[in-house]
């Protein structure tokens, strides 16, 4: 069978990865440029993307015997599952392979915005030495009994819950579906949420319902001293409400792996701020999140192959 893996690049950026062993032949391309899909996949019988978009024009367009599509993540929001139904194809996904990974991203944010980390680094950069002979003449706070929101609970969510409560902190938790309390963590509604929080972070998927979960109304039931965290998807939030809150002092800070465009525009108001933290979704990218991610994708190929897929999406 020929597997083709397409964001090659993106995924083994630094040729750690080996996708050779995902079936008897495998070709992959370093993009996904649509233009060239058709005859990319013209011969293929299983086709491997990465959060780049599989249209239902695209999907109409496969070869009869390509049968499996492998979403090389989580989110699978970027590709059409009802057309691939229609089409006999089946879609799986990768879950929790970056689980680790993105909980640790999440706590980083979490403890820099708390601190005075990324200011102090700031200053050294610029020469700025002042911290060392005048004290500490910046914000620097612990976290340990203030309270996180946590909106949405699946495997992400509940370990960064779990580090939280290590850490001392109280639990707020949001979810679509209401859950019992438990020692240290309350489930709330979303504006009690918002109005409680001291950090917020988003580990809830992409779709119609959660769009702009945090827009200008969100932001502006939040404390001023609050801050947000999103390693999740970028268009969670309304960044433009975003920008305008962390400028005015609505919010007092953002930590954000994720942006509601990929890569964030260089002409992005946001870089202006000096309270946002700002990484280019990098929380899945830790060598050995992707070296898990092929493994799980050749899992999810080898139990489609016998006749038992898992992790199927549609």
């Amino acid at each position: 069978m020929k597997t083709v893996v397409l964001c090659g690049k993106k995924m083994n950026y630094d040729q750690l990865l080996d996708f050779s062993k995902l079936s008897e032949e495998v070709v992959v391309y370093d993009d996904a440029d649509e233009t060239k899909l058709a005859k990319r996949v013209q011969d293929a019988d299983i086709l491997v993307t990465k959060e780049n978009p599989v249209t239902r024009e695209m999907i109409a367009s496969f070869p009869p015997q390509l049968k499996l599509i492998v979403e090389a993540g989580t989110g699978y929001n970027n590709l059409d599952i009802q057309a691939a139904r229609e089409h006999g194809i089946t879609v799986c996904n990768v879950p929790a392979y970056s689980s680790e990974s993105v909980r640790e991203m999440a706590i980083m944010f979490l403890l820099m915005l708390s601190s005075s980390m990324q200011i102090q680094s700031a200053m050294l950069e610029r020469g700025d030495k002042s911290n060392f002979t005048d004290y500490l003449c910046v914000p620097h706070n612990e976290v340990y009994g203030k309270t996180l929101g946590v909106i949405g609970e699946g495997h992400i969510g509940s370990l960064v819950i779990r580090t939280a409560l290590s850490l001392g902190m109280n639990i707020l938790v949001y979810t679509r579906t209401k859950k019992e309390d438990r020692d240290g963590i309350r489930h709330v509604s979303l504006d009690e949420l918002l109005a409680e929080s001291d950090y917020i972070s988003l580990h809830c998927p992409l779709n119609d319902a959660t769009r702009h979960i945090i827009d200008a109304d969100a932001l502006k039931k939040m404390k001023k001293s609050a801050c947000l965290i999103n390693t999740s998807r970028g268009a969670l939030i309304d960044e433009k409400a975003l920008y305008k809150a962390l400028r005015d002092g609505e919010i007092a800070g953002a930590a954000l792996d994720v942006q509601e465009t990929e890569p964030l525009p260089e002409d992005s108001p946001l870089f202006t701020l000096s309270n946002v933290i700002l990484t280019p979704h990098i929380g899945w990218k830790a060598a050995d999140s992707r070296k898990r991610l092929v493994g799980i994708i050749r899992q999810n190929i080898e139990a489609y192959r016998s006749g038992n897929p898992i992790n199927v999406v549609n």
